[in-house]
Parts: C-alpha cells; structure tokens; sequence
C-alpha cells in the first residue's frame, strides 16, 4: 500500500507538470478541475519547505492519503458522484447547489483548512466535494471519460508478505560545520523541576531614639531623660492559592528609658513585648475561613514600680497562651489587608512563674496561685492600611470575655517614613480591663499608652 500511495503523489506531480501552461479560461469545468490539482500540489510543497526553515518546530510527518486518487488517475467513471447526487436529500427539480465553477478550494473560509496538508485523513467532506466536481466534469466531457470503476474491481491488493516497510526519512541540516562553534560545551542531561513556593517572607525593623535634656536650674523644672525602641516584625504566611492559608508573625519590641526620679533604677523599661501569632485558616466560600488562631505573649525584662524593688512583671510573668477556633473574614486589596476572626470558642492560659510578683491579679491570676485558665469568646480584628507612599497605619485590636469580666486592647501604630532608613512613629495603645483589682493609686479600669519615636527603620 504504501508503494501505490507514493506512486499516486508521483502520479500527482507529473500530471501538474504536464498541465498545459495555457487554459482555455471559457472552459470553467476544465479550469476547476485544474484549480484542484494545482493548489493540491501548492498544499504539498509548502509544507515540506517548512522543513528547510530551522525557526519553527519540526511538523510531524505527512500522512499519505488515497482521498485525492480520483484527480490523480486518468478520467475514469466512479458510481459515487451519481449516488451522492441522487442520495435522499435530492427532490426532483432540485439542482445539485453548485456552478461549474465550483473546486475543492471554493469553498467556506473557515473549512478551507479541512483540505490543506498534512491534514489528509479521509473524511466524508472531502469525498463529497471530490464527487461533485467530478460530477460536472462527466456531465461536460463525458468523451474524455476513458475509463470506468468496473474496471478495477478484480485488481487484488498486494499481499502483506510483499509489503516492505520504508524507514522514515528525514531532511536534517548538518549542524556541524557553524560559523562560530562553541568550544569545551557541556550538555547538562539532568532535569530540573520547578516547583511553586507557596511561602512569603517579610519583615520590618527599626531603632527609635529620643533625647531630652534640661539644666538643674530650668526656671519650669523637670528632668532630662533619653529613650531607646529597638523593634522586629517578621512574618511567614503560605498560601496555597486555592483553599488553604497559615500566617505566622513573631513581633518583639524593647524600650528603656533613664529615670532620674526613680532613686532605686536608672533606667525602666517603657516597652517589652515578645508575641508570636500562628493562624490557619481553611476556605469555607469566597472571603470566609474555618480558623484556628493561637498566640503566645510574654516580655524579656523586669519592671519595677518606681523607687521600689516591688517586681510588677518579669519574663514567663506573665505568659500568657491564646487559642482560638472560629471564622475569618479576609480582605485583601492593593491599599489595604483587613481581617476580622470571630471566635466563639476561646482558651487563655496564664503563667506566672517569678513568685515576687506583687499583684498577680493585674493578670486574672488569684493570689496565691500561678495560673489561670479563662475560658469565652473573642473578636480579633487586624488592619494594616498603606495610607499613601509614605504613610501606613497597623492595627490590632482585641475584644475577649468570659462573660463575666471583659478584656479590650487597641493598638495603633502609625509609620511616617522620611525616607527609606528614616521614619517617625506613634504608636497609641488604649486598654480595658475590668478584672484588676482597684485601689486609691489605680481608680479605673481604663488604661492608656502613647510613644513618639524617631530614628531608623527598615524594610524587606
């Protein structure tokens, strides 16, 4: 078989060889019939030169097809144009739909491609407007007909045993000889699989300082102090980008400042923090995630109430573990990510491990006693807005009740920067907690916190 198709493309190349270099334009059967065979033949060379151009990728190989025997062999009469011209859709009185004129290629654009190479299975379209062109050419020149179906009906196909199979040949350019070889090139066979990194890493970090100073003899009094905030912020949150998502930020943050009037301490510390926040988060639609949030809070240094040795706090005094299972609502846009989780499940767990402690209540812990376990609900709503290029406001605030005390806390930061090493800070810190003890020196259960800072600061 595959003999008898290669011998049918020779076939094919010949007979366009030998068509005439002028037709007979009067003659429109004759003139379709050749429009065929020659952008039949077009169709064929063109895609071979593909091969001679080393820019676009190797095209698979041409799949010989018989569908086109009908033009390549001598005029021969075939049953199937006069079977599909009075198939079932034919009525009498009703013409066969097309002019003399008509080829393979006059056609409906967008099916043209039907019938370029390579692309020459055998499918019914073809054979249909093979058969109609065919059938106006018996209908004009029934005398050029020489030969008939009828004929061919006791040719025998060639046996398989005679069949040799043809090694596929390809045209290849010889890339040895270039212009500018490349000497010593290694060919690295190993393959590298790139794999997507859920992960984003971040931080922020900076160094606040202030100065204060006045001479003994100022005629309004006071007293000169100096003040030093060391921060770090980093973060690493993964997010898979379909359903799962887990943020992890670890803040910490140190102040000290001279204390003239404490006769006990030089220096007190004004800022202690260390905070870790972990939270997973599930997909439940769009906007809304199942959450479980967990956060543990301490400080690094003791303090101490001023000209006294009375410790109101030291490091694991307290520490304070949080966890949280509810929803969470996120968005994020270009200027702002905004996320409030409510959480009607809420476990803190309080440790206070220096015994010299003077009130433990400040922090749910009865006296006499190193823990406390508080059991509610909580809403934890987080902002972190970039204002303008140069402005940004971070806020965290906290709302928790065992429904029978409440405990808010709202912080604010905001961060103007300068430029990219200098910025100033305000950072103001409203709290209520209406579990602490009160006394003459502590009346209230509001407190209240406020720093502006100055110096360097960092971001990656």
């Amino acid at each position: 078989m595959m003999k008898r198709k290669l011998l049918i493309w020779m076939a094919l190349m010949m007979l366009c060889m030998t068509l005439p270099a002028q037709r007979n334009r009067n003659n429109q059967i004759l003139e379709a019939f050749s429009d065929s065979l020659r952008n039949l033949t077009a169709s064929y060379y063109a895609y071979h030169r593909i091969w001679e151009d080393l820019s676009v990728p190797v095209p698979r190989s041409i799949r010989l097809s018989s569908d086109y025997y009908k033009y390549i062999v001598p005029p021969t009469y075939y049953t199937a144009p006069v079977e599909q011209a009075f198939a079932f859709d034919w009525k009498p009185g009703k013409k066969l739909g097309m002019s003399p004129s008509d080829s393979i290629y006059a056609i409906k654009p967008d099916t043209i491609k039907e019938f370029e190479l390579p692309q020459l299975e055998r499918i019914a379209k073809v054979d249909r407007w093979v058969n109609k062109v065919l059938l106006n050419y018996y209908l004009e020149h029934p005398e050029k007909v020489v030969g008939n179906e009828m004929y061919f009906a006791d040719v025998k196909l060639v046996d398989e045993s005679e069949m040799v199979a043809i090694p596929r040949e390809e045209k290849m350019k010889d890339f040895m000889n270039v212009k500018n070889p490349t000497e010593n090139a290694e060919v690295d066979s190993e393959v590298i699989v790139l794999k997507p990194n859920f992960w984003k890493y971040a931080g922020s970090s900076s160094l606040q300082l202030s100065q204060y100073s006045i001479s003994d003899n100022w005629y309004q009094g006071g007293e000169s102090t100096n003040a030093l905030l060391a921060e770090l912020r980093l973060t690493a949150n993964y997010n898979d980008q379909q359903r799962v998502e887990f943020e992890n930020t670890l803040e910490m943050k140190v102040g000290f400042i001279t204390a003239p009037s404490d006769t006990v301490h030089s220096y007190r510390t004004n800022a202690d923090l260390f905070r870790l926040n972990s939270k997973l988060g599930v997909r439940a639609i769009k906007n809304l995630y199942y959450t479980l949030a967990a956060e543990f809070k301490t400080q690094f240094f003791p303090n101490y109430r001023t000209n006294t040795n009375d410790m109101i706090s030291n490091f694991l005094s307290p520490a304070q573990l949080a966890v949280s299972l509810g929803m969470d609502y996120k968005l994020n846009k270009k200027k702002y990510n905004l996320s409030i989780m409510g959480a009607p499940f809420s476990y803190t767990f309080v440790y206070i491990a220096n015994d010299s402690i003077v009130d433990p209540t400040a922090f749910s812990v009865e006296k006499g006693k190193n823990t406390a376990s508080l059991f509610g609900s909580k809403i934890t709503a987080n902002l972190d807005w970039k204002i303008t290029s140069n402005i940004s406001y971070l806020s965290k605030l906290e709302y928790f009740t065992t429904y029978k005390k409440v405990i808010i806390s709202w912080e604010n930061t905001f961060n103007l920067k300068l430029n990219r090493y200098l910025s100033t800070k305000i950072f103001i810190h409203p709290r209520f907690d209406d579990g602490v003890t009160l006394t003459p020196d502590n009346d209230s259960y509001f407190q209240f916190k406020e720093m502006l800072t100055f110096g360097l600061a960092y971001s990656w």
